[in-house]
């Protein structure tokens, strides 16, 4: 059997993840300390990928990065560098996918830490890049970690965005989700069923680790 799947999906979840983890931890920083009203808009369009349609998500990426657009053509012009239909394409579509995740999950953990420490060290005269790298992050850091596996196994379950962007291209694109639907149109059930499988082992491993970052410290 052919492994090139998963190898795959491990390789853009893991790559996705790091930029959806950075990405979210620095936005639910900035959204934190904004006015509530502005809070509110940034908020709403942040989380827009988590109640969209995959489908439409890879839409956009194609409108905005095929080589046919301007930014895809000038990529394409400058570097030689084409999006779509490779595996660094889903990277982009799984970022977008999982980013909500990590930013939510964070930016809750934020506002359930007490912001009188912060200002504690505000007025101590701490910078603000000490009090977020060294007083913020470590205390929130199960619900750092929780958004993040939570963001990873998202992203290793991503199809719809996915095979819009990338499609499957055996030994280039194939992930675990488009191998699963590839193999049952072409009638390969036995197949199909050994990455449904697979995608079960995968996702109940995660969702194990998942609960456990998520559940509350018990203080004593």
């Amino acid at each position: 059997m052919d492994l090139f799947p998963l190898y795959n999906s491990l390789r853009i979840s893991a790559i996705a993840t790091v930029l959806a983890f950075t990405l979210g931890i620095l936005a639910a920083y900035a959204v934190l300390k904004m006015p509530r009203i502005l809070k509110g808009i940034c908020d709403t369009v942040l989380t827009i990928p988590m109640v969209l349609p995959p489908t439409v998500v890879g839409y956009f990426i194609l409108v905005y990065l095929s080589p046919k657009s301007a930014v895809g053509g000038l990529l394409y012009k400058w570097f030689s560098a084409m999006i779509t239909m490779r595996w660094q394409g889903s990277v982009i579509a799984v970022t977008v996918i999982a980013f909500p995740f990590v930013y939510r999950t964070v930016r809750g953990a934020f506002e359930a830490f007490d912001r009188n420490l912060l200002d504690a060290g505000r007025t101590l005269g701490l910078s603000e890049w000490y009090i977020f790298g060294r007083i913020l992050l470590p205390n929130c850091k199960q619900g750092i970690l929780a958004g993040t596996v939570l963001a990873f196994a998202r992203g290793l379950g991503e199809y719809g965005a996915t095979s819009m962007v990338s499609g499957y291209i055996a030994g280039k694109t194939a992930t675990i989700s488009t191998s699963v639907a590839y193999f049952w149109q072409i009638n390969q059930e036995d197949a199909a069923f050994w990455w449904v499988m697979v995608n079960l082992a995968v996702s109940f491993v995660f969702m194990i680790l998942i609960n456990i970052f998520s559940k509350p410290k018990v203080r004593g």
